[in-house]
Parts: C-alpha cells; sequence; structure tokens
C-alpha cells in the first residue's frame, strides 16, 4: 500500500517587468482577488503575499511590482526606486520564483527581471501569459525556443491566467520545488495584507482604471477610518478614505463635474470592496492634495510605501 504523498509549503515570488498580468496570475491561484489589476503599468506599488492552498499543499506567493530600467536614473522618482526595491527584496528567502512574460514578447526588461532572479539562485519557473492572444499557435513554439535558448528555467508553462488555462501544471511543478511541510497559513487564509490594506487598494484601482489616462501614477489612497458595526441586516464596514494628489488641477479631475466621477470611483470600489468583504460597506472618500509626494520618501513611507 501506497503512503500519502508528504504536504509541500514554500514561499513562491512573482517577478516580471511591468502589466505582463502577475497580478492576474496570482488571483487566477489563490481563488480570490487580492491584487488589483488595471491595463496600466505599474498598478502593483506594495509587494503582497497571496496563499494558495492546495490538496498537495501550500504556495505563499508573492506578488511584486514590475521591474523596470531607469532606478538610478536622475529621472527615476522615489516612487520608482521604492518599488524595484520592494520586487527585488521579494527574492530574499523564496524557495522558488516565477518569471511572468507576455507570450510573443521579450524585451530588455525581461531579461533585466531574468538576471535579477538568476542572482537570487532559486529555481525559477517560466510562465508565458496571454498565450490566448496568439492567433497562430504555430508562431509559439518558435517563440519558447528563442526565450529559453541560453537561459536555465526550471520549468515552461504557457497559460492564460485570465481564463485560468494552463495552471494545473503550473501548481504541480511550484509544489515540486518548494520544500515538504505543513502549511504556514491556514486553509482559509488567502493573504497577510489587512482589510484596511485592501481596501486602500480597490479604491486605488478604480482609480487606476477610470483615471489612468489623466493621472497614471499621481494619485494614492490613505484609509483614515475603518470600523466595523452591527446592523439589522448583518455586518457592515465604515470606511473613510483619502485620495491624495500633487495638484489642485488633478484634485478637480477626480472629483469631476458635479463630484460625478468621485461619486462613480466610489460606488465601483465599495462593490469590489463588498464582493470581497463579504457584507455592506458604507465608504466616504476626500480628495485632497500634497504637493510631490510620489517623489518623497517620508511622504511615501506615511502612505505604507516602505511596507
Amino acid at each position: 500500500m501506497n503512503s500519502p504523498a508528504a504536504s509541500r509549503s514554500g514561499a513562491v515570488a512573482v517577478v516580471g517587468r511591468p502589466n505582463v498580468g502577475k497580478s492576474t496570475l496570482v488571483n487566477a491561484l489563490v481563488g480570490a482577488k487580492i491584487s488589483i489589476v488595471s491595463n496600466r503599468p505599474q498598478t502593483t506599488r506594495h509587494r503582497l503575499l497571496g496563499i494558495a492552498t492546495f490538496p498537495g499543499g501550500q504556495l505563499q506567493l508573492v506578488d511584486t511590482p514590475g521591474i523596470h530600467r531607469g532606478e538610478r536614473s536622475q529621472s527615476a522618482t522615489a516612487m520608482h526606486r521604492m518599488m524595484n526595491r520592494a520586487a527585488r527584496g521579494a527574492l530574499e528567502g523564496v524557495d522558488a520564483a516565477v518569471l511572468v512574460v507576455e507570450a510573443g514578447r521579450w524585451d530588455e526588461e525581461d531579461t533585466l527581471a531574468y538576471e535579477a532572479l538568476r542572482e537570487a539562485k532559486v529555481p525559477v519557473v517560466l510562465v508565458v501569459n496571454q498565450v490566448d492572444r496568439i492567433r497562430e499557435k504555430a508562431n509559439l513554439l518558435p517563440y519558447l525556443r528563442q526565450v529559453v535558448e541560453g537561459r536555465d528555467f526550471a520549468g515552461v508553462h504557457p497559460v492564460s491566467a485570465l481564463k485560468r488555462t494552463g495552471l494545473d501544471a503550473l501548481v504541480a511543478e511550484l509544489l515540486a520545488l518548494v520544500p515538504e511541510g505543513e502549511p504556514a497559513y491556514g486553509e482559509d487564509e488567502i493573504t497577510d495584507k489587512s482589510q484596511r490594506f485592501l481596501a486602500a487598494e480597490l479604491l486605488r484601482e478604480q482609480l487606476m482604471r477610470q483615471l489612468g489616462a489623466e493621472l497614471p501614477y499621481a494619485t494614492t489612497v490613505e484609509i483614515e477610518s475603518f470600523s466595523e458595526e452591527a446592523t439589522k441586516s448583518g455586518p457592515m464596514m465604515r470606511i473613510g478614505a483619502v485620495v491624495w494628489v500633487e495638484r489642485d488641477g488633478q484634485k478637480a479631475i477626480v472629483i469631476g463635474k458635479g463630484g460625478a466621477r468621485l461619486r462613480e470611483i466610489g460606488s465601483k470600489a465599495r462593490l469590489s470592496m463588498e464582493r470581497l468583504f463579504g457584507c455592506k460597506v458604507f465608504l466616504e472618500t476626500w480628495v485632497r492634495v500634497r504637493a510631490g509626494w510620489s517623489d518623497d520618501e517620508a511622504a511615501l513611507r506615511s502612505f505604507g510605501y516602505d511596507k
């Protein structure tokens, strides 16, 4: 009689250049939305742990900001420097890493991310995301041959994180790369971040989605108040949030004519919070100006960007 397979548990960094679908992949593996997504690069600004538990073990997935060039250039802001530090710091102490790339594309920032992983000296699994967008599937094989030539990958997995295809084989490979051991977190835990943090991120997601073309990186969110109340219809969270911008003109853009835009952003963010938290949410939002916050390390620390 065969003995049952030992459980496995370990940390896996999810790395890549901006906007390749790292957060979408983490959400798909966790089975819940813990990382915000938009079609704007650098939507993810923090290191975030996603906890994915499977019959064979548990993966602690470290979602990171995209690694990009220009960290040491004079034009790099304090925000960019902190994001790159967060991405590189996520490689410390992990058992394996996933390099996420966009199907059909490999550029210098993909090379930069691969080199950072080589320096970390951990097994690297290549995840080729968005394969559903490749119309001519015959083009995928020569692309894969070109990408892996001269590079050391523990495995290669074409997937569509959005459509959740190709993930079973990826999970099996990652579990084989992490050590045997008991889960580090409970089966019902999905992240190490607080609900307060997640509320701020869900509001910032709507700002990125609806204002990205006008204010791609000039906004951040601070939760001023967060409490839970008992009501006749069940628990309710009461949240007060501040949207910070850098100039008065940006404040006017966020608020919109007669406050319409801010109401729309707040409404969509509130619905996302209710889906994630499983209860009613009362959300109040204000917009305030703090000049140059994105290039001020003290301001960034006050907004939690060093955590």
